[in-house]
């Protein structure tokens, strides 16, 4: 800690408002199986320093993975320089701040030997090849860290975590008549390897396989306005697409996103209550402390349609005179911390799932999606779904392929007219990309009905 104290003073000896130090040490491990063959296992340790000056709308940042005291000052002085503050040297106190305790692994996942990481997606590869005839190719893979950090800065906080992060991912490409489809899963989170025996390598290839043999032989889509209904669980990745973003900070404080200034006005449904939570037991976007030493919480973004707040980091709440939302997070030591999501869910309604799909009468059944893209400035938003069904009078049908659903975030917000009893995280396969920056995070989603859906597809049919 003494080290760390004179870090912060170096990084403040050109004046500056706020100084941090960051430090992050990283173990990791990766297994990757294909063509029935471990095709490589490799383990690696990252380690280094970030420090980070700010002054006034002014941020300098430097790092160093040289962990010796003089490399260390330097990347401190040269924050500084960036920062190109004034003032003088001064000494700067820290103390210990008290973190929740949101994960627990008692065996570090970096202890586990990798023979039984490996043996993993041995397993899944032979359940994914045993579980139907026209599965051609197999890929497996499994990936964890051990992350401990610790965060210092000139208010005196000094918080420390231990973060353990693991996913189990399958994904099964089958083939019928000359027709290929994919079908992927997986998941984690901050869990112990004791995880993997409930939530089995034979599951997952199980499911990937299924996905992937269940579209064969699909429809083509209907292209037009539909009635969707979302399955639960990882459909809460367009929630957290097409809004959650938007209500990130950055994006308010210089006005890019359409939620800014909308604070307190109706921007979806009476049913929609969107949150936030870095607090949720083991999951995967959870955090005891953010990137900047802030607790992890609960924060509700939308209540009941009316939007409540937005995910603050510490630089743009200081710069919007908010706090800190516990929002500040960055992929390591070598990027600055930003406003992101941890995990972010729908609450659950009062519809039963049956209910939700007896209630129409033509429409599309979204069960998996996969890539998407948005634009926070607008809205606007287009996603393939890799695993969809027709609706016929209150069934599911035939499944479709080539689905896309387009729309505009707070648009199909405001055109939810059910939301589901059976409120479902995903099962921690999230990854989430901002700026370059890589994080963990978690989405959730209860069986949702959304109206006048707009869906591309290659079949031009009528309204629905």
């Amino acid at each position: 800690m003494p080290l760390i104290e004179r870090l912060l003073a170096a990084a403040m000896a050109r004046g500056g408002e706020f100084a941090e130090v960051y430090v992050e040490r990283s173990v990791t491990t990766a297994v990757v199986l294909d063509e029935e063959r471990i095709k490589s296992a490799q383990m690696g340790l990252s380690q280094g320093v970030g420090v980070r000056v700010v002054s006034g709308a002014k941020v300098g940042y430097a790092y160093s993975d040289d962990l010796d005291e003089p490399a260390l000052l330097r990347a401190a002085g040269t924050a500084a320089l960036i920062a190109q503050a004034q003032g003088s040297e001064r000494s700067f106190r820290v103390s210990r701040t008290p973190a929740p305790s949101y994960y627990r692994v008692p065996t570090p996942l970096a202890d586990v030997d990798v023979a039984r990481k490996a043996d993993l997606v041995k397993r899944a590869d032979a359940t994914a090849r045993a579980h139907d005839r026209r599965v051609r190719q197999v890929m497996a893979s499994y990936a964890d860290v051990t992350k401990r950090v610790a965060i210092a800065n000139t208010d005196g906080r000094y918080s420390e975590d231990t973060q353990d992060l693991c996913r189990l991912n399958v994904t099964v490409v089958a083939e019928a008549k000359k027709e290929r489809r994919t079908g992927t899963y997986g998941g984690g989170g901050r869990v112990p390897f004791t995880y993997f025996d409930t939530f089995t390598p034979e599951h997952v290839a199980r499911e990937a396989a299924r996905q992937a043999t269940a579209t064969l032989g699909a429809v083509e889509a209907e292209a037009g306005p539909q009635t969707v209904v979302l399955a639960p669980g990882w459909s809460g990745i367009l929630l957290h697409e097409a809004v959650g973003h938007g209500l990130e900070a950055d994006f308010i404080r210089k006005k890019t996103s359409l939620f800014a200034g909308k604070l307190e006005q109706k921007v979806a449904s009476d049913l929609v209550t969107v949150i936030d939570d870095g607090s949720v037991a083991n999951g995967r976007g959870s955090i005891n402390v953010d990137d900047e030493g802030n607790p992890g919480e609960r924060k509700v973004l939308i209540e009941k349609g009316v939007l409540r707040g937005y995910m603050y980091d510490s630089l743009n709440a200081k710069l919007m005179g908010q706090r800190s939302t516990g929002s500040g997070r960055r992929e390591s030591f070598k990027h600055m911390p930003m406003p992101r999501m941890t995990n972010t869910y729908l609450a659950p309604g009062d519809d039963t799932p049956g209910d939700i799909l007896k209630s129409v009468k033509r429409g599309l059944y979204c069960a998996n999606f996969g890539g998407g893209q948005v634009d926070i400035t607008n809205g606007n938003f287009v996603f393939e779904v890799s695993e969809a069904y027709q609706i016929e009078d209150g069934r599911l049908g035939r499944p479709v392929r080539g689905a896309v659903l387009i729309g505009v975030g707070p648009e199909a917000l405001k055109n939810v007219s059910r939301v589901g009893c059976d409120p479902m995280p995903d099962p921690g396969m999230g990854t989430c990309g901002k700026d370059g920056q890589s994080v963990p995070v978690g989405v959730g989603l209860p069986t949702l009905r959304i109206d006048h859906m707009t869906v591309g597809g290659t079949h031009v049919g009528g309204a629905r």
